[in-house]
């Protein structure tokens, strides 16, 4: 199992080498990614974008582009439709955001044609390396699905159990978060996190085990099980899967852990055929590499798994 991102890229070592297509590949920080990526042997890429600047910008960072594919597209929205088919059609395992922006990055992914459709809604899963826990923590959803419905919270639950496992956890624990750690009938958060936990117990959500409602001190914190005299229950403070009611909540909880802990973290999008790595300008260059990694043993699972 996974305990941290050293484990991850060590399990990434296991697999073949996997293929990254990259929208607008003409961005610094993500070109820092992939040459990164290319060196570790995470991850091979194919650059989709304006060429000359990618060649400028591998000059800049001394990427030796030898074996890397190039195909000169400076047309933003031409350029992403261009990455995506790539995932679509399998020459890509996975797909990546570089200079475009969100909007027309996932409007590449929901393509009729040659986009990551499956039919179920989009949702993002973010995995936490955090000093002080002993095991990866897997956020849902962050930033992406404003107000999941109950349905989405089961879609939810399943894409994240699929990238847990991926990372090598047998049995995820999934905690549905609330305030409060009992059904409280005038707390829908409680009362869908209770629908979800009969779910689970049902076999309608398998592979897995659901306890909720959890507040968060019970779902990550065993002193606080045994202060609250609550260790019969599934999770007593060793949840691995976060699933949060709102993204109002994940997200406070989210940019809590990156300006107050000391943490590594990689994130992608789920409820695509292939795994889609959307990283924020603002994250860091080891995210973005961690981002890839996770991606690329996802996209093994989910070969697997076919």
């Amino acid at each position: 199992m996974s305990k941290t991102f050293e484990d991850l890229l060590a399990k990434v070592a296991d697999v073949p080498l996997k293929t990254v297509s990259v929208a607008c590949a003409q961005d610094k920080p993500v070109m820092e990614a992939i040459k990164a990526a290319k060196e570790r042997n995470i991850a091979k890429a194919i650059l989709v974008g304006d060429e000359a600047k990618i060649r400028e910008i591998a000059k800049e960072i001394d990427f030796d582009l030898e074996g890397t594919e190039i195909i000169d597209e400076p047309d933003m929205v031409q350029a992403s439709l261009k990455a995506v088919k790539l995932a679509h059609d399998g020459v890509a395992d996975m797909y990546m955001k570089g200079l475009t922006d969100s909007k027309t990055f996932l409007k590449s992914i929901l393509d009729k044609e040659v986009g990551l459709r499956t039919g179920k809604p989009l949702s993002h899963v973010c995995v936490f390396e955090i000093k002080g826990i002993d095991r990866l923590l897997f956020l849902t959803d962050v930033a992406f699905m404003p107000y999941p419905t109950l349905q989405d919270k089961v879609d939810i639950i399943n894409y994240t159990v699929a990238v847990a496992k991926a990372c090598g956890v047998e049995l995820p624990k999934v905690a549905p978060l609330a305030a409060v750690e009992v059904v409280n009938p005038k707390m829908p958060v409680c009362v869908e996190a209770d629908e979800l936990t009969k779910m689970n117990e049902s076999g309608e959500i398998s592979g897995c085990i659901v306890d909720g409602p959890l507040s968060m001190d019970l779902a990550i914190d065993p002193e606080a099980a045994i202060h609250k005299g609550a260790t019969n229950r599934k999770i007593v403070g060793d949840a691995d899967i976060l699933l949060f009611p709102d993204i109002h909540a994940g997200n406070l909880v989210y940019k809590m852990i990156v300006r107050m802990t000391e943490f590594k973290n990689g994130c992608i999008l789920t409820g695509t055929q292939v795994p889609a790595i959307l990283t924020s300008r603002s994250d860091s260059f080891e995210t973005k590499v961690n981002s890839i990694a996770l991606a690329a043993v996802v996209a093994e699972s989910m070969k697997n798994n076919k």
